[in-house]
């Protein structure tokens, strides 16, 4: 009599428990752990994001920050621990999964469509929000496009860019870049917006600007995750801060519990000013 060996499948990502308290908290990384081989590039990393709050994450180079973002957005898998979004298991999924769910990114590098114009690139994103994937849609009403638009001019104006709408999104600078990825992310009408040094290479008034722009944003309502270099954004937007260094979070709290801690001023902001 041959035996059957019942083949092993993978484990299944479960919710951890402390995600079903606090009602507010819209995302929680639970205990999740990143290797790289030898590396341990996150170690222990228990995250609650508030919703309708802008929640920062700095830290040194090398400090895990971008590694923490990539496995929230699905781009990378942790090693274990979850990620939960608003009751629902991310663990396991795919980006465009993730961002179907209400959860949007906006890069180090503006991620745009250069050969298109800067109207187009912000209704491209919208089409696929409605349509449910980025497609040509053969049957797409008068109607429903004539809608995109005036969305899309509408959202262009508020982020100061509707002056160069049929400007080559390829030509513009970089600052001018920042605001029409964050307009592209915006008209998908996103719960979790991730902004990955939002400011970077920025002149100060371009920043000023950017900041100016996110406080706006954040008027509405619309809960926010900030990697940032710059403690003058951080300052001027976060609601908390979680500090990094060495893939473990050292720190975290309100801005100015934060901005005193002698573990902070040692691993971050001592060094950097």
């Amino acid at each position: 009599m041959q035996t059957t060996i019942p083949t092993a499948q993978p484990a299944q990502p479960k919710a951890p428990a402390a995600t079903k308290t606090p009602e507010n908290v819209v995302l929680h990384v639970a205990d999740v752990h990143k290797r790289f081989g030898g590396l341990h590039a996150l170690a222990d990393i228990d995250l609650q994001v508030e919703e309708g709050k802008t929640h920062a994450i700095i830290g040194p180079n090398g400090a895990g920050k971008s590694t923490l973002l990539n496995v929230i957005i699905g781009r990378l898998a942790p090693t274990s621990g979850a990620v939960v979004f608003d009751g629902t298991i991310l663990t396991g999924k795919k980006p465009h999964e993730i961002n179907q769910l209400g959860v949007a990114r906006v890069f180090q590098t503006p991620e745009i469509f250069a050969d298109l114009s800067v109207l187009q690139n912000v209704m491209t994103p919208a089409f696929a929000r409605r349509d449910g994937a980025f497609r040509i849609n053969m049957f797409r009403s008068v109607e429903s496009e004539a809608e995109i638009r005036d969305e899309a001019l509408a959202m262009l104006d508020d982020v100061g860019l509707v002056g160069r709408r049929e400007a080559h999104a390829g030509a513009l600078s970089r600052g001018d870049k920042r605001r029409l990825e964050l307009a592209m992310c915006l008209i998908q009408k996103p719960r979790l917006l991730l902004l990955d040094e939002p400011t970077a290479g920025m002149s100060r008034h371009d920043t000023n600007t950017t900041i100016e722009l996110l406080k706006k944003i954040k008027s509405r309502g619309m809960t926010k995750i900030i990697i940032e270099h710059d403690m003058h954004v951080v300052f001027s937007l976060a609601d908390k801060i979680t500090v990094l260094a060495g893939g473990r979070i050292i720190a975290e709290g309100l801005p100015e519990a934060v901005r005193g801690d002698p573990r902070v001023q040692e691993a971050y902001l001592g060094g950097a000013h």
